[in-house]
């Protein structure tokens, strides 16, 4: 094999690591700003608003990267497919950072206990979501299209535990008393930002299906919960 061409291999490894390495850091905001959350820690969640700027910062990398390695070459098939799927990857990775931020800010916005019972719906469909977005984000590593595909399934679960929340919350909304009605606003703010989250996660295993296949999929939601 030419140097040349050893040399292109090995940067496009390296743009895969950068998005893994992205991955993971977006997947442990999400789970700090829950952590944040649930703990009502508001020097946790300042450390993770002021972590947004490095996921936004490993984006842009990644950007610059995928733009060098095209005009370098003009990669074909699979090349090309890794540069594309590394760009749509990275833009999905940074919006969950966003929520990450999102769910953190909610820290200042709570002011009394969190109502324990709703609350519990909520850690739900938070552990369902970051479990999600670890596996997708490992499909991308392995190359695991069965992963990948298993990520995909897991959204109705997702969907069907956003409903549960997204529901108890809303009765909540009207039925508390005030400092506990505006909690269960704020958290559903939170229980979108999740589901939002989820939906990133079916994104990235796409773009692993993809990657790997050439094959377009898309995961159509049969649930309501599209709609709320």
């Amino acid at each position: 094999m030419p140097k040349t061409r050893q040399e292109y291999i090995h940067q496009l490894a390296a743009l895969q690591d950068k998005v893994a390495m992205m991955g993971e850091m977006a997947r442990l905001e999400v789970s700090r700003a829950m952590d944040a959350m649930l703990t009502q820690d508001k020097e946790l969640a300042e450390s993770v608003m002021a972590s947004d700027d490095k996921v936004d910062e490993l984006l842009v990398e990644i950007e610059d990267r995928c733009l060098i390695l095209t005009a370098k070459q003009q990669p074909i098939a699979h090349d090309l497919r890794i540069i594309a799927t590394a760009f749509k990857i990275g833009v999905d990775l940074e919006r969950i950072g966003d929520h990450a931020y999102d769910i953190a800010r909610t820290v200042y916005e709570v002011k009394v206990p969190l109502d324990t019972e709703r609350l519990l719906k909520v850690q739900e469909l938070s552990n369902w979501t970051l479990q999600m977005v670890a596996q997708a984000m490992q499909a991308y590593r392995e190359a695991d299209i069965k992963m990948a595909d298993a990520v995909r399934d897991m959204d109705g679960h997702m969907d069907k535990l956003f409903e549960e929340a997204f529901y108890a919350l809303s009765d909540y909304v009207t039925k508390a008393e005030t400092p506990q009605r505006v909690n269960a606003a704020q958290l559903l703010f939170i229980v979108r930002f999740l589901s939002r989250i989820g939906d990133h996660a079916v994104n990235i295993a796409e773009s692993t299906i993809y990657l790997e296949t050439a094959e377009r999929v898309h995961t159509h939601k049969h649930s309501s919960a599209a709609g709320l």
